[in-house]
This record gives structure tokens, sequence and C-alpha cells, in this order.
């Protein structure tokens, strides 16, 4: 079966951009390092998993009006101003060159209209077949690892170069659970970059308890609600303190999986799309040998 790789590129760059120095520039003097970055570890990650299909995924909107709707703290604590997402000034000019350059070489590009990268993701592995490798440093995307599925996640949050490969059994070294249940582990531990606080009180190895005790969300609050059920008074009174957040809570940490995607090829561009493109980008902000080396990748 043909592989997929489909590349969370928001994380790409932010680890890019902080990851490189801001001596990388163009012409103009204009930091590039997130550019070149982004190209040189999608080149590693081609080189290395040699998929046959690629897909850039993107954020259309980071704070999707309908998460919002249900919890209006959603990812507010990264809000500048009232609606735009705070991004460092010396990285917000440099997306579009990138995405500009991606489109060049012909690798797709996927988002939609109120959707975040995330569900784009999520959608493309229950569509698409073959093996999937999902190449992100959010936790978040570990609740599409699927051994039967052949779905994995590169976690890069240490970098590309020393990225660990999560698979089923990963998931259960790291926390102590199911890999099926990462969602409702989720949902009970929260995460505080997205404002999401989970059930206050429980923590990480606490919610990995309830986990493994009662599978599913239901199981758990129906425990809750029972007065002879085995569960202790101090955990039912912090649940109970939690229930309006449980309700809602599944429709923010699960990823959608039926976003509306246009039909587009997925393929790795058998040839580049437009080579006098990627050069003009490649000589106007000097990315030099990111591009070879992407080049390099792309060559069959």
């Amino acid at each position: 079966m043909s592989s997929l790789l489909l590349l969370d590129t928001a994380s790409l760059w932010y680890r890019a951009y902080y990851g490189l120095p801001e001596s990388f520039v163009s012409q103009s003097g204009q930091p590039v390092n997130a550019i070149r970055g982004v190209l040189d570890m999608t080149a590693r990650l081609i080189t290395q998993y040699r998929p046959d299909r690629i897909v850039a995924c993107l954020d259309c909107a980071w704070r999707p009006s309908w998460r919002v709707a249900l919890f209006p703290e959603y990812k507010a604590n990264r809000l500048k101003g009232d609606e735009d997402e705070e991004i460092p000034d010396t990285l917000a000019p440099q997306i579009p060159i990138l995405l500009q350059t991606l489109q060049a070489f012909g690798i797709a590009m996927h988002g939609a209209d109120d959707y975040e990268a995330d569900d784009v993701i999520a959608t493309l592995v229950h569509s698409e077949e073959g093996p999937t490798t999902i190449v992100t440093g959010d936790r978040d995307l570990f609740q599409l690892v699927d051994d039967e599925r052949q779905t994995k996640v590169a976690y890069i949050a240490r970098g590309v170069s020393q990225h660990e490969l999560v698979d089923e059994n990963w998931i259960t070294r790291k926390y102590g659970i199911p890999s099926k249940s990462y969602s409702f582990f989720a949902t009970l531990r929260g995460d505080p970059s997205d404002g999401l606080p989970g059930v206050r009180g429980i923590g990480e190895k606490g919610a990995a308890n309830l986990v493994n005790q009662y599978e599913f969300l239901d199981h758990l609050i129906a425990a809750t609600l029972d007065p002879t059920s085995e569960l202790s008074p101090t955990l039912k009174k912090k649940i109970t303190a939690s229930l309006d957040y449980l309700a809602i809570a599944p429709t923010l940490v699960n990823c959608a999986i039926d976003v509306p995607l246009e039909r587009i090829s997925l393929n790795i561009p058998s040839e580049i799309s437009d080579l006098a493109g990627v050069r003009s980008l490649q000589d106007e902000h000097l990315l030099g040998s990111s591009v070879e080396r992407l080049l390099a990748a792309l060559r069959p």
C-alpha cells in the first residue's frame, strides 16, 4: 500500500523558528529561519520515510468558532488582542513565503474554513488508505495512533533529528494506558497550552488510573453519580465539580473526522510544479541549501 506523510505544518514552522537563528536572512535582511527549517525538516522526513503521498496540513482557524462557542476559554491564553493569535513579529511574514515555496514544489496543502490542522489530519487519516505517519510536536494527535490502521506519529518535540515514532506500545509505556483511551485520558488531564483545565486536582497519574478503571468517560460519570459506586468521595467531589466541562470536553479534545476537503492529488510530486518559481524564491530569500536538500529528497 502507498504510504502517506501528514505534516502539522504550524508545528513545524514554530520549531524551525525557535530552533534556528535569525541570522538566516533574505536579500532584504528579513529572517527566513522558519522557512529554511521547515524545508530542511521536510526533506529529512521524506528521505527517512519515503512516502508516496504528502500533505502540508494547515490551520484555517486556530480557534474554530464551534469550539469557542462551547468554551470561550479555548486557546484564549494565546490571544493577541481580541481575535488574533500571538505570533512572533519575525515569524508572521515568513509563513506566506513558506506556503508559496511549498506550492511551487508541488507539495499538496490542505485546510478548511473553521477547522484546525488537527481536524484536517484526522479526516485524512480516516479517509485515506495506506500506512500513515503524522509529523507533529503536539500530543493531541496521539489520539489518532492506531496499529491496525498503521497510523503512527513522528513526535518532533525534541526536533526532527531526535524524533520518536509513537505507536500504541509507546503510548502505553509513556502514560500507562491503552492507546485507544488517549482522548479520554487527555480530557481528564487537561491541556494548559490550549486553555483546557481538565478535571482539577486529578493530574496525569490520577487520569491514567481512572481511564484504566472505567474505560469510557460515560462510565466514569455514571460512577460519579452512583452513590453505591466504589469511586472515593474525594474523587466524586472533584469530578462532580467538573461535570459541566466534561459535557463539552470531548468536542474540544477530539479531532473532527468529517472536515469537508477538496479532492486534490496527494502524490509526492514526480517533477517540481514550478521550478522557475522555486529558483526565484530561493534567490530572493537566500534559501540556498535548504531548497537543494528538498529538491534532492523529491528526486526518485
